[in-house]
């Protein structure tokens, strides 16, 4: 009796916590926040444009005048100063250790994959010749520690770039080093973070990974009898998946194939919903690597949004494509190393096969198919 109660705790104990993480996931539903800042220097000036998303803006100072949850440029055009000295006052720039004033120029506005951003335009002068750039970088960390602020620095024809985060948000560059391996780094440790917050590639994941452990026998699943066949089947799933996103990933950010946002986010969506579907009515049951090959090359064009937003030179874009798609394989190697051994310890319990597979599969199919509906109808229905 008290041996049934205890598992009954642990279930439930369980389905709480799943639950809460799916209410949380909306916020990471769709591309994190980031922001693109480009700085041209030559001798003792600095150009910057930088690119911030007008809802991260909107959350920092408020934008939206009327609170009908839609801004408009009149909104956005009447805060112009106030986002200038907001943006302005979490960027500092120095050189030999004199700081380089900064002076805004103008306020645009442009498009990017995940909506409208102000686009800042701005000049700083040094009181020297610019040989290393002294970048403190403070925007948004106060309020969203997950934001990104990325980096390209341009001096002669050189390109260089980098990543801040709240970790790293003061960096010392020197202009005439591009330095290969430090972006390669950056972006691996990028590529790394976005698979860890892009909760719908990790549910879509997780959903193909759940029943690794187990087999579906007479109508019912049942716990696979050696780990062996389970990480033989992770590592088909696993394969085929990043063999899909790599080649869509690399297509897409060379400007090969081009698919609509709007389409690709919506397609990521359904592809969650038929995975965790596939655990509750097996669909496609011994044709899940085939699956996971299918949708990974939609995901593949979601990976990809975050490098077309950065507009990089050729060269670089290379490069920080390859770090990028390392870093991804990487974070995906870190859930599966932490998902099967605790699975396959639990696939015969009940709080595995009923809780986790068949519980945790409703919620994700539910979670998911707010999100199909968000992404397709362009309608908020979580906060």
């Amino acid at each position: 009796m008290r041996a049934g109660l205890r598992k009954m705790r642990r279930l439930a104990a369980a389905l709480a916590w799943l639950a809460m993480l799916l209410l949380a996931a909306p916020a990471w539903a769709h591309k994190p926040s980031d922001s693109y800042l480009t700085l041209d220097v030559a001798q003792r000036q600095v150009t910057g444009q930088w690119d911030i998303a007008l809802r991260d803006l909107d959350m920092a100072i408020g934008l939206d005048g009327d609170g009908n949850g839609e801004l408009t440029w009149d909104e956005v055009r009447g805060r112009q100063q106030a986002i200038a000295a907001y943006a302005l006052s979490r960027l500092r720039l120095a050189s030999a250790g004199t700081p380089c004033p900064l002076r805004m120029n103008a306020m645009l506005l442009d498009d990017h994959s995940d909506g409208a951003y102000a686009v800042l335009r701005f000049t700083g002068s040094c009181g020297a010749e610019v040989a290393a750039l002294d970048i403190d970088y403070r925007l948004l960390f106060d309020i969203d520690p997950q934001h990104k602020g990325l980096l390209q620095l341009r001096h002669g024809g050189q390109t260089s770039t980098a990543i801040f985060a709240p970790d790293s948000a003061h960096q010392v560059l020197r202009v005439s080093d591009a330095s290969p391996l430090r972006q390669f780094g950056d972006y691996v440790r990028h590529g790394i973070w976005h698979i860890w917050i892009g909760f719908d590639h990790i549910l879509f994941l997780l959903s193909l990974l759940l029943p690794a452990v187990l087999v579906h026998r007479n109508g019912r699943w049942a716990g696979r009898d050696t780990f062996r066949a389970a990480a033989v089947d992770v590592l088909k799933i696993v394969t085929a998946f990043t063999l899909a996103h790599s080649i869509t990933l690399t297509l897409a950010t060379l400007g090969v194939v081009t698919l609509p946002s709007r389409l690709v986010e919506s397609a990521i969506a359904a592809s969650v919903v038929l995975a965790a579907l596939n655990n509750l009515w097996p669909l496609f049951h011994g044709r899940r690597a085939l699956v996971a090959f299918a949708f990974g090359l939609i995901h593949g064009f979601g990976f990809a949004s975050v490098l077309l937003d950065l507009g990089l030179p050729k060269a670089s874009l290379l490069l920080s494509l390859v770090g990028f798609n390392v870093g991804v394989e990487l974070g995906q190697v870190a859930i599966v190393v932490l998902f099967l051994p605790l699975a396959f310890l639990a696939r015969n319990t009940a709080l595995y096969r009923k809780g986790m597979l068949g519980a945790g599969s409703s919620l994700i199919v539910l979670l998911a198919l707010v999100w199909l509906v968000e992404r397709g109808l362009d309608v908020k229905l979580l906060a």
